[in-house]
């Protein structure tokens, strides 16, 4: 599990340009699959049959797609201009490494420099429209040849296990639940079951509604990545929840209410065979399920998330107890449930 999840965070999948991560993906499923699809939209659906038929129709997702940049123009100086490709606190952006288009040219992002502001200027956080990326051309003629407008920008893909347990690396959200879908389709599973990598989760969960549209399930499951705020400056609820300390199971984020009978399904399931999880202490993030619960007639819909902090940055931390634990939790679910469907 640690390795297929440091493979797909090495990956540049900035959303709407998931190509690598879903080329990656179809190849590592494909012996274990009946059937493979990829949509319009550019979801990769994956069908594999189980022990037995259900009577609902159950879909788990995950989304293939991370927070980047991307070029908007090249000024007559050969820096590139950007916009932010999901959302990204633009306070983490002075300084770090891209690599841009699909040449995947080496860049960094730049401002100008503290000794050159004002006083006003260093008390609040530059706009996007005020940085740059330099990669290193010396006229726009240069830059044109190496990238283009519309040409993503993903972050230093470098993986470092550290500290006790914990894993740092950029599109752990949400490669972490594209990992343990993986692992789920390369075991057995009680019944049968569709599985989507979405794309365009972090510009609004767009790629999944199509899918779900399509699928029309009744049941569905995400997996996912979590903001997790459990830091010395954050007090009480407002940390959210701690990587180390278990799955976690959402009630209600900003985007979606899930099903209450689902939530305490799954509580339970993780009770029966020990693993540990949490809730969210406060209310905040969305994700995919937003779009599937309210796809055609609706769908009960649970989410199971693993705790990060610096969540949509290109420095992630989870802990490497709360991603082996997310597939198994899922894979105990699915058992759970194939005994009522």
């Amino acid at each position: 599990m640690l390795e297929t999840l440091k493979t797909l965070c090495s990956l540049d999948g900035v959303t709407g340009n998931e190509e690598p991560v879903r080329k990656y993906i179809q190849e590592r499923v494909a012996p274990f699959a009946d059937e493979i699809s990829t949509d319009p939209m550019g979801n990769l659906i994956v069908f594999k049959k189980g022990k037995k038929t259900p009577s609902k129709h159950v879909m788990l997702a995950a989304h293939m797609d991370e927070v980047g940049v991307i070029v908007t123009d090249i000024t007559d100086d050969g820096y590139l201009r950007f916009a932010c490709a999901g959302g990204i606190d633009r306070r983490v952006l002075p300084g770090k490494e891209v690599y841009v288009g699909p040449q995947r040219v080496y860049g960094v992002i730049g401002s100008k420099p503290i000794h050159l502001l004002k006083d006003d200027e260093r008390k609040r956080v530059p706009k996007v429209d005020e940085m740059y990326i330099d990669i290193g051309a010396k006229d726009k003629e240069t830059a044109e040849k190496l990238v283009s407008p519309g040409d993503t920008g993903a972050f230093d893909p470098e993986t470092i296990l550290f500290g006790d347990g914990f894993l740092k690396a950029k599109a752990i959200d949400d490669r972490v639940g594209c990992a343990a879908m993986i692992k789920l389709i390369e075991g057995e599973l009680p019944f049968d079951c569709w599985f989507v990598f979405t794309v365009q989760e972090e510009v609004g969960c767009r790629g999944v509604l199509g899918a779900a549209f399509r699928l029309e399930p009744e049941i569905a499951i995400i997996l996912e990545g979590t903001t997790a705020a459990d830091l010395p400056s954050v007090k009480g609820a407002k940390k959210i929840c701690s990587p180390g300390k278990g799955v976690v199971i959402p009630f209600m984020d900003r985007g979606t209410i899930y099903d209450r009978e689902f939530y305490r399904f799954a509580a339970e399931t993780a009770d029966k065979h020990g693993i540990k999880w949490q809730t969210k202490s406060y209310i905040a993030g969305g994700t995919d399920a937003s779009a599937v619960q309210r796809s055609r007639s609706g769908a009960k819909v649970i989410g199971l998330a693993a705790a990060m902090r610096n969540i949509h940055s290109p420095s992630c931390v989870a802990a490497v107890s709360d991603i082996e634990d997310l597939p198994r939790l899922a894979g105990l679910l699915l058992e759970e449930l194939g005994g009522t469907l």
